[in-house]
């Protein structure tokens, strides 16, 4: 799987090297009134693909960091409710009763 994953960014990585070869021209960007900013259409594409991107893998991050807590917690409560419950401990035998000796000296004749 690995080797299809560098496939697909040397391709993407590829793709963009061609794209700012053949579109390497300067573009004016207003951002304000007064404020014009002269950049390159490669610079301009790629950062408008980057402000699209990062709002939703970030997105994608904590989704991911928010299910893998859940699941750890439902792990947990599975592992602690799969556990043996102790046998209850056996209740002591009832003591015999005692007989005081000195009651039984004050029974003689």
């Amino acid at each position: 799987m690995q080797i299809v994953r560098t496939i697909v960014w040397v391709l993407l990585l590829v793709a963009l090297l061609l794209f700012s070869i053949n579109n390497w021209n300067p573009v004016e960007v207003k951002i304000w009134e007064g404020l014009v900013l002269e950049t390159k259409v490669p610079a301009l594409v790629v950062i408008a693909f980057l402000m699209g991107l990062l709002p939703m893998w970030l997105m994608h991050r904590v989704a991911q960091w928010s299910y893998n807590r859940r699941i750890g917690s439902l792990e947990n409560a599975a592992r602690v409710a799969a556990m043996p419950v102790p046998a209850p401990a056996a209740e002591p035998l009832p003591e015999e009763p005692r007989i005081d000796m000195s009651e039984q000296d004050s029974l003689k004749p």
